[in-house]
């Protein structure tokens, strides 16, 4: 999304003399005559929703995007699709990656990076070896089951150290967090945060929204407090924040 859909694929289409790109995200892009600034809305269709993967877009790319669908459900788009005889009409929809056609990611990345995924060590969170893993790439934070290593108790991902080749094992409430600071921010109702707004956020695309308030640290860093602590938060992530069914913004999870 930030750098093909709506980066170089957005700058090609204004070079050809096209006013718009539409695409089909289950969103809805509006002007606030109030704010003068765009806004995006989420869809008319909630479990469809795909609003979280937009907040990073900037108001001069909002200017010149369209998205048609969302102010319909799926069932609805099908039906004007087989009405218009699309061969798409019925097609499945894609629940993973859709440009990794056997799920397999690890794989996929091993190919495109072009050579072996290094091997290292499973860790506790005092540092204790526990065991070999294949690759830090084949682990999420979070994660439970494939892990390939036996110790007697169910053991989570607690943490990535991508600089030391280590995954980190924990109990499942050290897994648990109330709190994180993200970076890279891009806001979409204003344009700088200029202290604390209470929102609804989200640390991944499948996570429900929890209550939490956002405080800037300096002009590049927020603090994400959680009124009750969120499962597996994950650096590399985006943390996405909304005010009722509005986008207000997000940013990279850092810590």
């Amino acid at each position: 999304n930030k750098f093909i859909k709506f980066d170089a694929f957005l700058k090609r289409s204004r070079a050809l003399e096209a006013e718009y790109v539409a695409t089909g995200h289950y969103a809805r892009i509006l002007y606030d005559e109030c704010a003068k600034r765009y806004i995006i809305r989420k869809s008319a269709a909630s479990d469809k929703d795909q609003t979280y993967v937009l907040y990073n877009l900037t108001q001069d790319q909002l200017r010149h995007i369209l998205m048609p669908l969302g102010d319909y459900n799926k069932g609805q788009v099908r039906e004007i699709a087989r009405k218009l005889d699309l061969r798409t009409a019925n097609k499945p929809e894609s629940q993973e990656i859709c440009f990794v056609e056997d799920n397999d990611y690890g794989r996929f990345i091993s190919k495109r990076v072009g050579k072996d995924i290094k091997p290292g060590y499973f860790v506790d969170t005092q540092g204790r070896k526990l065991g070999a893993h294949k690759g830090i790439v084949h682990y999420t934070v979070g994660q439970r089951k494939g892990l390939g290593i036996a110790l007697g108790k169910p053991m989570y991902v607690v943490e990535i150290i991508p600089d030391k080749n280590l995954v980190v094992l924990g109990d499942e409430s050290e897994v648990f967090s109330n709190e994180l600071v993200a970076s890279k921010m891009n806001y979409i109702t204003f344009e700088k945060l200029e202290g604390p707004i209470n929102v609804k956020a989200k640390i991944r695309y499948s996570a429900r929204e929890a209550e939490a308030t956002v405080t800037p640290i300096d002009n590049e860093r927020v603090r994400v407090v959680f009124k009750e602590p969120q499962r597996a938060i994950t650096p590399g992530q985006a943390v996405v924040f909304y005010q009722e069914d509005l986008l207000v913004g997000g940013g990279t999870i850092e810590k």
